[in-house]
């Protein structure tokens, strides 16, 4: 038992002296405080589904909220702008029910969007028009608009995961690479 106990404390001992030299680990976020204020516009939306724009927007505004590096402010007094344009919405039907005359039952829900991030304290846009691409399947239990309306919300929270990720892993203090300057 003894044995044991010296063999765990020395063990013990080893891991802190590996984890002294190393370098310390931050667990804050990479982005500088001076840009932590985002304001997202409403997205246009350039489909012929009905509400897609604002239902991107709040769940965009939701993932900025919940990840929680930057707080949510006016587009006059934020620092990074988020601006977005749905430019595809389209449902292709997967799954069909021959007893309905072939009529789908199933169908995968695509929705594409081009968003630009821009610093406003410099001018300097970040981003420019990036697509982002996210699809689900929906099951047309009552309607095919219904279906759709709850497909749109998961998709919407999948392009919000992928636009704050993006703002979030952008490097803001990257070195100058070769041939530009460091100011």
């Amino acid at each position: 038992m003894k044995n044991m106990m010296l063999v765990l404390g020395a063990a013990a001992a080893l891991v802190l002296a590996g984890c002294a030299s190393m370098p310390s680990y931050r667990w804050t976020s990479r982005v500088p405080e001076q840009l932590r204020t985002v304001s997202v516009a409403t997205f246009e939306n350039s489909t012929m589904s009905a509400e897609l724009g604002p239902i991107v927007t709040q769940y965009a505004l939701r993932e900025f909220q919940r990840e929680g590096t930057f707080q949510i402010r006016s587009r006059a007094d934020s620092a990074i702008a988020v601006e977005g344009r749905i430019v595809k919405a389209e449902n292709h039907g997967v799954v069909f029910d021959r007893s309905y005359g072939m009529r789908a039952s199933e169908y995968r829900y695509e929705v594409v969007a081009e968003v630009s991030i821009i610093n406003r304290l410099t001018g300097e846009v970040l981003q420019n028009n990036r697509r982002y691409t996210a699809e689900t399947t929906f099951l047309v239990k009552g309607d095919l608009l219904t279906g759709r309306r709850d497909a749109a919300q998961r998709i919407a929270a999948d392009l919000a995961r992928q636009i704050v990720d993006d703002v979030i892993s952008y490097p803001y203090n990257r070195p100058a690479g070769p041939g530009e300057r460091e100011d």
